[in-house]
């Protein structure tokens, strides 16, 4: 069995970190996942781990162990997530796994769902976009026009995975209050799959105009900056472009990870280079959005 250690606060950034203990894919020994110090995850953090589960379980290799966090109230707030509920088929879990329920009368969180196919994304986004919205409204003091764009964006993601790739994914959104890089709280939404990701969605399509250049980067800067997808349709493809732009307006971010890149779309309240890649490789495809709250006085 080899260890893969969750880090401490898990997110769209130290994803970097235990997609680097993966090593090569499928992998040859069981492994075990240990999130035993892990004292902090954000939605990016918990649906990068159920990709990770349902990968591995695709990959048909042995059922890996998750070690749960040791800290008070951390295994706690996983069950409140309903991250538990949706890691058990996947994980042997070990440690002290409470028996709460998640959470879903919440304020400031929408338990993680699970997208299954179209009918999912219809029936299910019906409700996480009215609960997103309101807590958009209410916890963020956002304006009509900040909310309504906003279940067009959840929308237009969610939707990406059931068409592009090829398997199924999750979606989280928690609200948190960012004091040192934004001086305020905002919403973070995060989608992700277990699929093919952006490169292999557009090879068929894209790789022969840019030859030996093509990659995992340029597959992502392709889809978000420019629009295009692996449809031919007129105006499909225009989902996470139109996501960019909604975003842009109203001072948000959204980063993209695939494969071995991540791109991002950075306003000037972060730091995060708009390109990384040589990253360790992650299977399927995460997005991350964050939308700040009304700014104070």
């Amino acid at each position: 069995m080899r260890v893969v250690t969750v880090p401490t606060h898990l997110d769209d950034r130290s994803l970097d970190a235990l997609a680097g203990e993966l090593g090569p894919w499928p992998p040859e020994d069981r492994l075990l996942i240990d999130a035993h110090a892990t004292e902090w995850a954000s939605p990016a953090g918990f649906v990068a781990l159920l990709t990770l589960g349902q990968a591995l379980a695709e990959a048909g290799v042995p059922k890996p162990r998750l070690a749960l966090p040791a800290g008070d109230g951390v295994a706690g707030y996983w069950a409140k997530v309903g991250f538990l509920g949706h890691a058990e088929p996947f994980f042997e879990l070990h440690g002290k796994v409470p028996r709460r329920r998640a959470d879903e009368q919440s304020d400031v969180l929408l338990p993680l769902t699970a997208i299954r196919d179209p009918h999912d994304v219809h029936d299910i986004l019906d409700h996480v976009t009215e609960r997103s919205t309101q807590m958009l409204r209410d916890e963020l003091g956002l304006e009509a026009s900040v909310v309504g764009g906003f279940g067009q964006s959840l929308s237009e993601t969610c939707q990406n995975i059931v068409e592009h790739a090829g398997t199924g994914g999750w979606v989280g959104v928690h609200i948190y209050n960012f004091r040192r890089r934004l001086g305020r709280r905002a919403a973070v939404i995060a989608v992700s799959d277990a699929g093919i990701g952006f490169r292999r969605s557009l090879e068929a399509t894209q790789a022969k105009r840019f030859g030996d250049r093509w990659s995992d980067g340029l597959a992502i800067e392709t889809a978000l900056i420019h629009g295009i997808s692996r449809f031919r349709d007129p105006g499909r493809g225009q989902g996470l472009a139109g996501t960019k732009r909604y975003l842009a307006r109203w001072q948000g971010k959204i980063t993209i990870r695939s494969g071995t890149a991540r791109v991002a779309i950075v306003p000037a309240w972060d730091d995060e280079p708009p390109m990384s890649e040589g990253l360790a490789w992650f299977p399927g495809s995460q997005v991350t959005l964050m939308i700040p709250g009304k700014e104070t006085t």
